[in-house]
């Protein structure tokens, strides 16, 4: 069996459409996870037009999302940080107060849709923050960083639930620290900026954290936990996030670039991070926390 979620930013997910589409496809009845917001069916097998219908959902700022029944809530989220549980990427904002902004986001927005090497990229980008006072980073955090909404209720909802949560991003460890104490993860592991007398030396420490070091964290706490990539949720924007998308057993393309979703069966474009929840058949009831 399979499962057939439609979601939308609240109060936006029309009740005719979702029973149409059911309707269409042969669902068994509606069940609405969030009134007007998120709702799901069953389905004996996965429809032939289904990513015709999702183009034209799309349109409408509805995300539809078609998988396995079986399995799919998860026991342990792996996740990434920048553009994912925040709205920012760190670099740039850092880049930003150095000076170089718009030459630093143009370098992290194609190397995120795949068009750079990573490790390169980075190393470009840390170059010109050489001189960057270190404190600099603290106004950073307090200033510049929002958390992506969502973020604090899917995490107090997993963990309520018995599941591990690991932040692993290509970004610092500076934030990974802020972000991973602030909303609640188990871990979390990214790539450390240089430093002497205060400064930044423009230089991170090898090796550089970027796809494979994502793909590593997957295997090294599965394993540990004894749980199986198949137990994992995985939640990502970027080209480096696709090794650990394709692995998970359920990997989410966010607001992801579009070389990214094109390679993700799981795309969320408009709910925001409580869609991760609904995929997992939890309903706004079940919830923990709030923001």
């Amino acid at each position: 069996m399979f499962v057939a979620t439609l979601i939308a930013a609240p109060g936006k997910l029309d009740g005719t459409l979702a029973e149409s589409l059911r309707n269409a496809w042969g669902g068994s009845e509606l069940d609405w996870l969030a009134v007007d917001e998120a709702a799901e069916f069953a389905l004996a097998v996965v429809p032939d037009n289904r990513w015709g219908v999702w183009d034209d959902l799309q349109k409408q700022g509805v995300d539809l999302v078609v998988q396995p029944a079986e399995g799919r809530r998860k026991a342990m989220l792996l996740a990434d940080m920048d553009s994912t549980m925040i709205r920012q990427e760190c670099i740039d904002e850092l880049a930003a107060e150095a000076g170089v902004g718009d030459r630093v986001a143009d370098i992290t927005a194609r190397a995120m849709n795949g068009e750079l090497d990573f490790e390169a990229a980075i190393d470009e980008r840390v170059g010109l923050l050489k001189g960057l006072d270190e404190a600099v980073i603290a106004r950073v955090l307090e200033t510049r960083i929002d958390l992506m909404p969502g973020g604090q209720v899917l995490l107090a909802t997993m963990k309520a639930n018995g599941a591990y949560a690991a932040l692993v991003s290509g970004g610092f460890t500076a934030f990974t620290a802020a972000v991973s104490g602030q909303l609640g993860f188990d871990e979390n592991r990214a790539n450390t900026l240089l430093v002497e007398d205060g400064k930044l030396i423009g230089q991170v420490r090898r090796p550089i954290l970027g796809r494979q070091a994502k793909v590593e964290a997957l295997e090294e706490i599965t394993a540990r936990l004894g749980i199986g990539e198949s137990d994992v949720l995985a939640v990502g924007d970027g080209a480096n996030d696709l090794g650990m998308l394709g692995r998970a057993g359920t990997g989410v393309a966010l607001h992801a670039k579009p070389s990214v979703q094109a390679e993700c069966e799981v795309r969320v474009n408009h709910g925001d991070l409580t869609a991760l929840l609904y995929l997992q058949g939890y309903a706004r009831a079940d919830f923990v926390g709030s923001e």
